[in-house]
């Protein structure tokens, strides 16, 4: 089958990509191509399919929307596919909202692929001898679109919920979603309205794979750094507005009648950690001092990767361990507030209106949801997760490595601006902690 790619950035956007992508770079090493445009076609089919680690013949598979026309067939699952039959024919494909063309040539068999996978309002029309023959507008109204969540951090996933059910809103469409079995029963608790399914497949009207990667073009219209977490689904379902989250209901009581203040201190990388030396100590000791019970919820009690190693706090409890998410939010529902990191803990609190307490330097305010009880030091170098001009995800320090100013994003957060951030809270929410309360 005769595979061709067309885009919906201009192709030159694609080619001053491509200086900055390893993929190119390595392609350009072992092609064969021997034009541009078969370089173009190479890159697309390669990059597409080791960015989603999905087998070759996913661009193959079988297209089952029929067009009334022999050998003519529509569908928009993995992007728009249509494959053409032989003849004199002529395919534009355009955007429905804002009429901008995207493909418009004579073409005769093979398959037509869009490189991007995000949300377009597609407009198709097919011509044969210059007569149209046929035309369709992407409606996914009364039809099968399936997502397939495959997002491994829980901020990620936190942030891109609310669109599925305002996506399902929005279309009328038979929404269902794929993802991994750790958040299956959070999202089933939290969006009953959404069905959860095992197994991707095509015989879908759409499919979306939401992709979250430094390597935006094709699969985001914009660069990730430069977005809000909270609007990333949005811009990937084409929905510009934030919707409202779900209201959690917990399913358990409190674990204990005593007031208690949840702490999470790991990350998925260390270099997100509270790096400020002893830290968390002197935090936990304050708040006991206060009366409250502390009580430690990462997944795992001592993290070691960016060599460093970062510890639960000895003074802390431990509630450690690969617990299910739903016991997690449950533990924060009840929780006077929560102390963490700009790190997947924090969504989940703020998921089920805990108060947070975030320590976070390394990105900018708005890159995650909004908290009054932020804390970081702007006064040093900062907000490198979201700085274009660097890698944040391949530099363990973009700026300082090596140096002694390396990651003092998270070294220069000082414990009495967390503290001052704790005592707002209290008296924003308030609330009376245990010592005081006499």
């Amino acid at each position: 089958m005769r595979l061709h790619f067309f885009t919906v950035r201009d192709i030159e956007d694609y080619h001053n990509s491509y200086k900055h992508s390893n993929e190119a770079r390595n392609l350009i090493k072992k092609t064969t191509a021997q034009t541009v445009e078969e370089f173009d076609q190479e890159f697309f089919s390669n990059f597409i399919l080791n960015a989603y680690h999905l087998p070759k013949d996913v661009f193959e598979s079988p297209i089952y929307g029929e067009t009334g026309i022999e050998g003519l067939r529509l569908d928009f699952n993995f992007g728009l596919r249509l494959d053409i039959p032989e003849g004199d024919f002529r395919v534009r494909i355009s955007d429905f909202n804002s009429g901008q063309i995207f493909f418009d040539r004579y073409i005769s068999g093979g398959r037509l692929l869009s490189a991007e996978q995000y949300f377009v309002r597609w407009h198709v029309e097919v011509f044969l001898d210059d007569k149209e023959v046929f035309s369709h507008t992407f409606n996914p109204e009364g039809q099968q679109v399936i997502i397939g969540l495959k997002i491994s951090a829980l901020g990620d996933m936190i942030a891109f919920l609310p669109y599925l059910r305002e996506f399902k809103k929005i279309h009328r469409c038979n929404l269902s979603v794929c993802t991994d079995g750790s958040f299956r029963e959070l999202i089933a608790h939290l969006y009953p309205e959404i069905n959860l399914i095992d197994e991707m497949h095509f015989e879908a009207y759409a499919t979306y794979y939401p992709l979250m990667t430094l390597s935006a073009l094709p699969f985001m219209p914009t660069d990730y750094r430069n977005v809000s977490m909270l609007r990333v689904g949005g811009v990937l379902l084409g929905i510009n507005y934030l919707p409202p989250k779900a209201t959690f209901k917990p399913t358990e009581p409190p674990i204990t009648d005593a007031p208690y203040v949840c702490i999470g201190v790991q990350s998925a990388v260390n270099r997100k950690c509270w790096l400020y030396p002893g830290g968390w100590d002197i935090l936990v000791d304050y708040l006991k001092s206060l009366g409250y019970r502390v009580f430690c919820i990462d997944k795992n009690a001592k993290e070691e990767n960016d060599n460093l190693t970062i510890c639960k706090p000895e003074g802390a409890e431990d509630f450690t361990g690969n617990r299910p998410l739903l016991e997690r939010a449950n533990m924060l529902y009840h929780a006077e507030f929560f102390i963490g990191l700009g790190s997947g803990l924090s969504w989940l609190a703020d998921a089920v209106n805990c108060p947070v307490v975030m320590i976070c330097g390394f990105s900018q305010d708005w890159s995650e949801f909004y908290t009054p009880y932020r804390v970081a030091n702007r006064k040093v170098c900062n907000g490198c997760f979201n700085d274009i001009r660097v890698v944040y995800a391949g530099d363990f320090c973009p700026y300082h490595k090596d140096t002694p100013r390396a990651l003092e994003c998270q070294k220069m957060i000082s414990p009495h601006m967390v503290i001052e951030a704790i005592e707002r809270l209290i008296v924003d929410k308030n609330l009376t902690p245990p010592a005081l309360n006499t």
